[in-house]
């Protein structure tokens, strides 16, 4: 894939970019390694004013940004924008709570361990190699930096080659901000250079948002060398509604989760799971609310669901849908791919879906829903939990018994209740199952790149 901005919404080359070549590969990755022993030495104040000014950057260029992203991968120009300020948000987060995330603790009774003093510290350990998606090109990056850069350590960014400007503003925004020249490098790179940068000594972690195989391939490749990894890879989130649900409420929320971003979320509901006792309404609401969504130019302020970004992603979706209308599923809403320039799927409802449906099993990665009818609690639950992934879910009841029910039995990373499915500085962000491993955000998302050392005083 080359490394250029393409913009879905006319499909036209708007810039190519040429590759860093290993000369240029290695200069980064020193300078980001030399970076290191720099910025270790600082402290948390120190960091937490440099991060300071890197969110002030954000809000300052935050017209600039969000034109740039949906120029880049076609997201509508106000989630453009919002996503800029969550991550100015999300980089005073860590700058104000990195040190209480990362406070020493002593054993209350040293004594019970023959010492006269005991406990644990955390420690940054060096460079760290981020392997980030298109689809929140801003966002996916600096929950990871910022915690990274706030516990001393060193990033390098191997972005997807669809937003390269997003990965060049990124290159020197912390520079921008004060923290040590190098501090956070990224490099233009394909996919296939990737490894030899994994296995060379100076980095030593990785971190992946994308899909299953990218993360299973990664991960192979930090195993062998010993290195921590963290992986946020795909989703296929349930969102199920039982009878004693607020209707409206929950299908108007439903027409956002599924929809956000144009559809491309890993954490976007996308199988919609609803008693039978309220099926035909909350179907109706639905189906009413896509609908009625405007679909264009993602420029225009008034635009709801934009192009997907990539035309072989709008393809995939094109034919997971194909496959699934073909075996017998009903298209309530959309199912087809508009006359019109650019990379568009329209918005798409479907019923019926059958477990020998792609779309059963596969996450579809843009305005596509699948809504199921169920009996009672456990089938929702065995649909929602019937699939390899396991990122987050989201439950729709007012009954407190079935609200408990839900959070103990739902293999989720996360179980939102009656709301929908977020990602929050405050919270830890992961997957179970084939959704990855590890967290980002909160306390642990920073201690993830951290030595636990334990220290003992005789």
């Amino acid at each position: 894939m080359p490394i250029a901005t393409v913009n879905p919404f006319t499909g036209q080359t708007e810039q190519e970019f040429e590759a860093h070549d290993d000369a240029e590969v290695e200069r980064r990755i020193a300078a980001t390694h030399a970076a290191y022993t720099e910025l270790r030495a600082t402290t948390f104040a120190q960091r937490a004013e440099w991060m300071r000014a890197a969110a002030q950057l954000l809000e300052d260029d935050v017209e600039m940004l969000g034109r740039m992203i949906t120029i880049e991968m076609g997201r509508p120009i106000a989630g453009a924008r919002a996503e800029i300020l969550k991550c100015a948000k999300g980089l005073r987060f860590y700058a104000d709570h990195a040190e209480e995330f990362l406070a020493p603790e002593q054993l209350a009774d040293p004594s019970s361990v023959g010492a006269s003093a005991a406990g644990t510290r955390y420690s940054p350990i060096g460079v760290v190699l981020a392997v980030m998606p298109w689809n929140y090109p801003f966002w996916q990056v600096l929950r990871f930096a910022g915690p990274a850069l706030m516990a001393g350590n060193t990033g390098l960014l191997k972005h997807a080659s669809n937003v390269p400007q997003a990965a060049l503003y990124l290159d020197t925004l912390f520079e921008r901000a004060g923290f040590p020249v190098g501090a956070f490098h990224s490099l233009l790179i394909p996919a296939s250079r990737v490894e030899k940068v994994l296995r060379d000594p100076r980095v030593k972690a990785t971190t992946l948002t994308g899909s299953e195989p990218a993360g299973r391939s990664l991960a192979a490749i930090a195993g062998s060398e010993v290195k921590h990894v963290v992986l946020e890879l795909g989703g296929s989130d349930p969102f199920v509604v039982m009878p004693s649900a607020d209707i409206e409420r929950a299908a108007s929320v439903a027409v956002t989760a599924r929809n956000q971003n144009n559809g491309q979320s890993c954490i976007a509901a996308k199988r919609f799971i609803v008693h039978t006792d309220v099926y035909d309404e909350f179907l109706r609401l639905f189906a009413e609310k896509v609908t009625a969504l405007t679909v264009g130019d993602p420029l225009d302020e008034g635009t709801d669901v934009g192009p997907v970004a990539t035309e072989s992603g709008r393809d995939e979706l094109e034919g997971q849908v194909a496959d699934a209308v073909a075996k017998g599923a009903t298209a309530v809403v959309g199912g087809y791919v508009p006359d019109r320039d650019g990379w568009f799927y329209q918005p798409t409802v479907l019923t019926g879906v059958t477990p020998e449906m792609r779309l059963h099993l596969e996450e579809a990665f843009g305005p596509v829903a699948t809504v199921y009818r169920v009996a009672d609690r456990e089938e929702a639950l065995r649909i929602a939990n019937g699939t390899t992934f396991g990122l987050s879910s989201s439950v729709w009841t007012q009954d407190a018994d079935e609200e408990d029910w839900f959070i103990r039995n739902m293999d989720a990373g996360a179980v939102f209740i009656n709301g929908m499915t977020a990602s929050y500085p405050e919270l830890p962000f992961g997957g179970v199952k084939d959704s990855g491993v590890g967290r980002e955000l909160a306390a642990a998302g920073i201690r993830e790149f951290c030595n636990l050392q334990t220290v003992w005083k005789a």
